[in-house]
């Protein structure tokens, strides 16, 4: 059996998954906020500790990119602040395992890739929440990169004139799609804290200014989809996070979809494999 480990901006998860791709036991915790590598590196090993005596090996799915087997952030702000850390030298030391590593989008992209109803050569694997990741698969390859920079769709800018994004750039898809930048928005508007979550809530009761903070996420995603099937000429978009599936959210972006010429638009599903795709993804992708 193999330790899956997941990191993301709001959460850690380890998974024990035997080769069927069973998950045995899960673990969890908070990400740590502080920007502090010792800190991470404490979360890690008290999540991971349990498991190790079940386990042969550890991949790891994380947010961020991964290169040369450190963790660097394209937003910082997503870790906390964290940026430039050591990840598999880290997790090899608590552990004393073997570990691959792979970017949670890119993981999650293979993980569902595997699970389509349909066999395609080329998919793309969409995640709105904390951030927005993306994965890629081309002509049956999932695509990492030369610096594992491959998919990070959610920097590709679709407003020049937009917010400005934790990267350094302005109107990224995440600095408008993105758990966060609707939680930043509706503080604008509201004048007080709310989540994404909470925007929902209102989406749903009918609140005309929760409806018009949804659609600016929802069609900034289309226009990224759009932009994505003239470049790849992808097949189908798979759409996960908890943003990506809260409930609604998917017919807002397929409305806006349908409003661009029949030529850039694609097929858009649900992830299958809901918030264990970066698991399960890891991990088939670590079998091969």
């Amino acid at each position: 059996m193999i330790i899956a480990l997941d990191i993301g901006g709001t959460k850690l998860a380890a998974s024990l998954i035997n080769d069927n791709n069973i998950i045995i036991d899960s673990r969890r915790s908070s990400t740590p906020k502080s920007g502090c590598a010792d800190d991470l590196a404490s979360a890690l090993e008290q999540l991971i500790a349990p498991l190790l005596n079940q386990a042969s090996a550890i991949v790891v799915a994380s947010t961020g990119i991964i290169n040369q087997g450190r963790l660097t952030a394209v937003n910082p702000d997503n870790l906390g602040g964290l940026n430039d850390f050591p990840l598999q030298t880290t997790i090899e030391e608590i552990s004393g395992l073997p570990v691959q590593l792979l970017n949670d989008a890119q993981a999650a992209a293979w993980g569902e890739y595997c699970q389509l109803e349909r066999p395609c050569k080329s998919m793309a694997f969409i995640t709105v929440s904390t951030g927005v990741g993306a994965g890629l698969v081309i002509n049956g390859e999932l695509q990492t990169g030369l610096t594992g920079l491959a998919g990070h769709a959610g920097h590709t800018t679709v407003d020049p004139q937009g917010p400005k994004c934790g990267c350094g750039r302005s109107g990224c898809v995440e600095a408008l799609a993105s758990g966060t930048a609707i939680g930043k928005l509706a503080g604008e508007i509201y004048k007080k804290n709310l989540d994404a979550k909470a925007v929902f809530e209102r989406f749903h009761q009918g609140d005309q200014n929760a409806q018009m903070i949804i659609d600016r996420s929802a069609q900034a995603i289309a226009i990224l989809l759009g932009n994505m099937k003239a470049l790849l000429d992808i097949e189908v978009v798979v759409i996960g996070g908890s943003v990506g599936l809260a409930e609604g959210y998917l017919a807002r972006v397929r409305y806006f979809m349908e409003q661009q010429p029949a030529l850039f638009q694609v097929d858009i599903t649900p992830a299958r494999l809901g918030h264990e795709a970066g698991l399960k993804g890891a991990a088939l992708w670590a079998s091969q």
